[in-house]
């Protein structure tokens, strides 16, 4: 007897006026090593963004950081003038100071920078989402908050987000600022932030993950695998799918810098996981 097909929606509305497909791309892998620098292959990451918005997606996430400034430069040279409803996401708050190094600065002043860098950048005049890297233990969040707020306020951000926050972070931020995403780190296997997860469902907010595939967990692999094998896809197409499946207010990114892997990511959104499916996978710690 067949078991039911567990079924999703396609496309998700930031803010209430974002509508973007679920199925994204995050544009920090098309960087050096460490994130840093100008990429191995230039023509290739152009590529890459050129063929994402030609596969429909129309959610690219990146940051100031990414580089740094490189994926936002790669991405004004392969895409614009931009698609009518493309909706680019970037993020100020860390400084980098090499290859892997990511030491937090969400200072207004910092942030002034960061976000006035982007917009000239990405040749824009407002950004769509914007979304803080991380608070900053060593600057009052109110401080932070009241520069995200007079941002907004003055038009150069249309909609702000979050990243690796917990409820109560975000219960504050929406003291300041309406707030319409969430990027946490969270995949099959890593369910730390559950409980914000089912914050932003009930507060109709993008929930963005990071590192949204099993990374070494052999346990989760093998199950992964075995419903990869059923469907005759790979376990990290799984893993994606899984997340939309999950909840549908997750906003996939997963990034690369091949065009092969982009188009084998993309076709994520074609596997319709059982209700079975989902419950041995349900099951993974």
């Amino acid at each position: 007897m067949a078991t039911t097909t567990a079924s999703y929606p396609t496309t998700f509305t930031i803010g209430g006026d974002l509508t973007v497909n679920r199925l994204g791309y995050g544009a920090m892998r098309i960087t050096g090593k460490g994130i840093w620098g100008p990429p191995a292959n230039h023509d290739e990451s152009i590529r890459v963004l050129q063929r994402a918005v030609e596969l429909g997606v129309n959610f690219i996430d990146t940051a100031d950081s990414y580089g740094p400034n490189v994926s936002e430069e790669l991405i004004a040279e392969a895409l614009h003038p931009y698609k009518q409803g493309l909706v680019i996401g970037t993020k100020g708050g860390l400084l980098r100071t090499g290859p892997d190094q990511w030491p937090i600065d969400s200072s207004p002043k910092h942030l002034e920078e960061a976000l006035h860098g982007s917009l000239k950048r990405l040749k824009l005049d407002q950004i769509d989402l914007y979304q803080l890297h991380r608070v900053d233990p060593n600057v009052p969040f109110e401080d932070t908050l009241k520069f995200l707020q007079k941002a907004q306020q003055d038009g150069l951000v249309k909609h702000i987000g979050l990243s690796e926050v917990d409820v109560d972070q975000i219960k504050k931020a929406q003291e300041y600022v309406e707030i319409v995403s969430v990027q946490n780190m969270y995949s099959v296997d890593n369910r730390k932030w559950e409980p914000v997860l089912d914050y932003t469902r009930e507060q109709h907010m993008a929930f963005i993950p990071w590192y949204p595939l099993a990374g070494g967990n052999k346990s989760a692999l093998a199950a992964l695998d075995q419903v990869a094998q059923k469907h005759g896809v790979t376990p990290q197409q799984i893993a994606l799918s899984w997340l939309l499946h999950h909840s549908p207010n997750i906003l996939l990114i997963p990034g690369t810098s091949q065009v092969k892997h982009l188009e084998e990511n993309m076709k994520t959104a074609d596997i319709q996981l059982s209700a079975e499916d989902m419950a041995s996978l349900d099951k993974i710690k």
